[in-house]
């Protein structure tokens, strides 16, 4: 069964200082941590904001060719979960006919993001297993929302574009 979620907020990870997008159970309080790139984090970001890049990224790309062919995403899945690897699908329609893509969480996120479709996840993710990684993530639990967000907008406005091909994951 799948359950529709929002964007919570954006973390970085004390542990590694890695991002982790939180999703949220939109009828809720469940939530569910997804560990990202930095590139990523830093469009999600930057959309939560309402801010634009001065040019189009990939993510925006994609959106306007998927606006230009008259294509709506219709929704996005989170799916599953593989040894600690997230899997989603955006769905797609075009004159009534669907097509589902696989696609790694953090850019099915940016696109519907970018283009207003509703996010959804596979309930079996809202687990305990998947709660205590939340827990001890060092995402949940230090700070307040306002530090981690700060914590975050520090980390993003010193990234500097040029080095977003170097990241490594």
């Amino acid at each position: 069964m799948m359950v529709e979620v929002v964007v919570e907020t954006l973390a970085v990870d004390q542990k590694n200082q890695s991002p982790v997008v939180i999703l949220k159970d939109a009828m809720g309080e469940r939530k569910i941590p997804i560990w990202i790139g930095h590139p990523e984090a830093s469009v999600i970001a930057m959309e939560l904001a309402g801010r634009k890049f001065p040019r189009p990224l990939t993510h925006d790309l994609i959106a306007s060719m998927l606006k230009g062919l008259s294509v709506r995403v219709q929704r996005v899945e989170i799916s599953d979960l593989e040894e600690n690897t997230f899997y989603a699908k955006i769905h797609l329609e075009r004159d009534g006919e669907i097509l589902c893509i696989d696609a790694r969480p953090s850019d099915s996120i940016a696109i519907a993001l970018k283009t207003k479709a509703k996010i959804y996840a596979d309930a079996k993710l809202f687990s305990g297993e998947i709660d205590s990684l939340l827990a001890g993530a060092g995402t949940a639990s230090n700070g307040t929302e306002a530090q981690r967000a700060e914590d975050l907008r520090e980390f993003i406005e010193n990234l500097d574009p040029k080095d977003f091909g170097k990241f490594r994951f």
